[in-house]
């Protein structure tokens, strides 16, 4: 004998979603949870579909953190490679600006990838945070040879750490891209975008003050954040 129908209210039908949707559902899970706590379960609810639906793009979670880092990283270390260039004949200054304006460009808008990278390099697991480093080191290999080439050509004070000037350079600029969107309406009086312009530009002559062969030689014009050189 047939069942009579359910009066129970039913949930919300699986949606189809792309592989973009789950990584950017991934993204939020992770950061609120960590890797480790994370399950495809509450991504697959973040993201509104279906947990079967994950495993059509993805074999598993550190696959998608694998996938999420990938979507952000390799263009950042392929356009600081272009700009340690040896060839490139502009003032070191001024090709440290460009670096600002690279990770403004593409982990300015996204604070969620920020803040997961920095969590599972605190908390994640060996693998997890090799995976990060091997990234975040080829980037950063590329700002120590602009820096090192800076040395070479006499612009910066040759008793320099290229590898630790990396480190503080990066992430205080990180710095300044969570910070000062917050800060800025309620302490500056002025918009989010303009204190995070102002506070690059601030950072950029105040670090190379400390690391200049002069520092007291002018700085050449910077390019405005809205040109081609310099594009948030």
């Amino acid at each position: 004998m047939p069942r009579p129908p359910s009066n129970r209210p039913r949930g919300p039908k699986p949606q189809r979603v792309d592989a973009d949707q789950l990584l950017d559902a991934a993204q939020e899970v992770f950061a609120r949870e960590g890797l480790r706590a994370a399950s495809l379960r509450a991504i697959a609810r973040q993201a509104g579909c279906d947990p079967a639906l994950i495993y059509y793009h993805f074999d598993s979670k550190e696959a998608m953190f694998t996938a999420l880092l990938d979507r952000r990283f390799p263009p950042v270390i392929r356009e600081l490679t272009h700009l340690a260039d040896p060839s490139d004949a502009r003032p070191t200054v001024l090709r440290l600006w460009e670096v600002l304006g690279i990770y403004h460009r593409h982990l300015g808008g996204d604070p969620g990838i920020r803040s997961l990278v920095r969590g599972e390099i605190v908390r994640g697991t060996e693998g997890i945070q090799e995976l990060i480093q091997g990234r975040m080191a080829a980037a950063a290999t590329q700002v120590r040879n602009l820096l090192e080439q800076g040395i070479a050509r006499g612009e910066v004070r040759p008793g320099l750490h290229p590898l630790l000037a990396t480190f503080f350079f990066v992430k205080l600029h990180l710095e300044i891209l969570d910070v000062l969107p917050m800060v800025a309406p309620r302490f500056l009086n002025i918009s989010p975008e303009a204190a995070v312009r102002e506070g690059e530009r601030g950072w950029l002559e105040l670090f190379w003050r400390g690391i200049a062969a002069d520092p007291l030689a002018p700085l050449p014009p910077l390019p405005d954040s809205g040109s081609k050189e310099f594009r948030p």
